[in-house]
């Protein structure tokens, strides 16, 4: 009953009332795996990510329970987070091992933050997918859209309120051609009414809350409403509703923008990318049919507010003559061989900071330990909390160079930081994860500052931090194209994504298989 509750109240976002209820039952039978589980989930949205580590690590004591079994991505996930790199080596050789022996062990996620390998991203997703989200659909036939209608697109996910995700995608939700396409939201997320929820709901022909019905309700709910297009904008990430999607709720399943790799699922059609994050001949690592957009595959929105408020550096707790390197990405997504690259340009660059998000004490100061053993002084990381977007955007404008991470690049951080005039240095990998600032620096029309490896990222890092002229001339690009780079004109965007559902959906309307294609520019 206490785990229950304590459910019912993580949903509802009452996060102290959860853990309490979580520790209630757990007092009761201290080995309930699910209590285990919610509450490190509990902590881990509420950034306290050493905690949650722990309380997965007991959960992992489980042994063989199904949802043991998953606490290992959990665990490395928080690891990750908490910049604690204890063991990390080891902990991803037991993971890749289970993986390629065919065993339970992960939830795909922590496997596209923690490695660059789109092999093993296909193998992990399609065993966790085949032992928890398995091919339901019942094989009836879908019934033959009629002639002239509007293609009825349904956008799946629990994000639609202040995420990253609405961020970029608020614009895209106005622009559509509403004399030929007619849009439904499903939203399984929390009933926040805040101003992006309220873009989205204004933009949509119909906004359906469904987070208090099951899968298979909701995947019943698309096809009364006859959706020809559903579009998976989660993925495998936080919240995530795979089994919508595996009882087959439209007869075209498309994952878009939330997840940067394979579902490794039959039921999905298609994957929407493009040729820099899908590059041709990666095709095999991908189970879905390959769509690629002309530019970017990132949509953005331009409607999105610079606050006028004037920052001081030493408000921020910035040098005031003192070159700022930054990266505000999620914890998750720094690995050690980057940060040894960063640490070794604060040693060539003298007075020189790296400015970072964080917000959890004890994995700040985790990570000022680990600059000290490097020889970095604990003073010269400087941590930035979060605050409104108009004011993080016009943050940015306070540092000198963003600092791409890898193997899991910034995404909708690095448009924040292109969009305010600040250029990105980059590494491209070998995963969409790791391609996407790539992907965004080609469509801004700044490709130059993409590289190739560790020591072309550094020397060109280096060489910008020194040549005050040649950063100027990037932030003056970069401020000159901003409204006429590809990356930016979200009508265009808008033009070529309706492009690709068209062909979709005319190929269902043939009785053609899903096959991959690419839409002209």
């Amino acid at each position: 009953m206490w785990s229950i509750k304590g459910e019912i109240l993580a949903d509802l976002q009452r996060h102290a009332e959860a853990l309490e209820a979580f520790d209630r039952a757990l007092a009761l039978r201290p080995d309930f795996t699910l209590a285990l589980l919610c509450k490190g989930m509990c902590l881990f949205s509420q950034k306290r990510f050493a905690e949650a580590a722990s309380v997965y690590e007991a959960t992992m004591a489980q042994g063989e329970e199904p949802g043991a079994l998953y606490a290992g991505g959990h665990w490395l996930l928080s690891k990750l987070s908490a910049w604690d790199w204890s063991g990390l080596e080891d902990a991803l050789a037991r993971v890749q091992a289970t993986i390629e022996q065919g065993r339970p062990g992960t939830d795909p996620f922590p496997v596209v933050a923690a490695f660059d390998d789109p092999r093993l991203e296909l193998l992990g997703a399609g065993l966790y997918a085949a032992a928890l989200f398995p091919d339901r659909r019942d094989g009836a036939a879908w019934p033959l859209p009629a002639a002239g209608e509007r293609i009825k697109i349904g956008y799946f996910s629990a994000d639609f309120h202040n995420h990253a995700t609405m961020h970029l995608m608020a614009e895209l939700f106005e622009k559509h051609d509403k004399s030929r396409f007619e849009i439904v939201g499903f939203s399984y997320g929390p009933p926040v009414e805040d101003a992006m929820r309220k873009r989205a709901v204004a933009a949509m022909d119909s906004f359906i809350d469904v987070r208090e019905k099951n899968d298979q309700e909701i995947a019943a709910m698309a096809r009364a409403a006859g959706i020809d297009i559903a579009v998976d904008l989660k993925g495998y990430t936080g919240e995530h509703r795979i089994g919508i999607f595996a009882r087959g709720a439209a007869p075209v399943q498309v994952s878009y923008l939330g997840y940067p790799g394979t579902l490794g699922v039959p039921y999905m059609d298609y994957i929407i990318g493009d040729g820099v994050v899908i590059p041709a001949g990666s095709e095999a690592h991908y189970a879905e049919q390959v769509v690629r957009l002309p530019h970017s595959y990132q949509v953005n929105d331009r409607a999105r507010t610079i606050s006028d408020k004037r920052f001081s550096r030493t408000e921020l707790g910035l040098p005031e003559d003192g070159f700022v390197f930054a990266s505000f990405n999620n914890g998750y997504k720094l690995a050690p061989e980057s940060f040894d690259i960063w640490m070794r340009l604060l040693h060539e660059v003298p007075g020189s900071v790296l400015w970072l998000l964080g917000t959890d004490p004890t994995a700040c100061d985790r990570l000022r330990e680990e600059a000290r053993r490097r020889g970095v002084a604990a003073e010269r990381l400087v941590f930035a909390p979060f605050i409104e977007p108009s004011q993080h955007l016009a943050r940015y404008r306070m540092a000198d160079l963003f600092l791409d991470t890898f193997n899991y690049n910034a995404h909708t951080t690095a448009s924040d930081a292109l969009w305010t005039g600040l250029p990105v240095v980059t590494r491209a990998g070998r995963s969409f994860a790791g391609r996407v600032a790539a992907s965004l620096l080609s469509a801004a029309g700044v490709p130059e500052l993409i590289t190739h490896s560790n020591e072309e990222y550094q020397t060109l890092a280096l060489e910008l931090a020194r040549d005050s002229e040649k950063l100027a001339a990037f932030r003056h690009r970069l401020d000159q194209q901003r409204l006429s780079s590809p990356l930016f004109d979200s009508s265009l965007f808008t033009r070529h994504l309706e492009q690709a559902y068209v062909h979709m959906h005319q190929r269902r309307a043939a009785g053609l298989p899903a096959e991959a294609f690419d839409v002209a520019a």
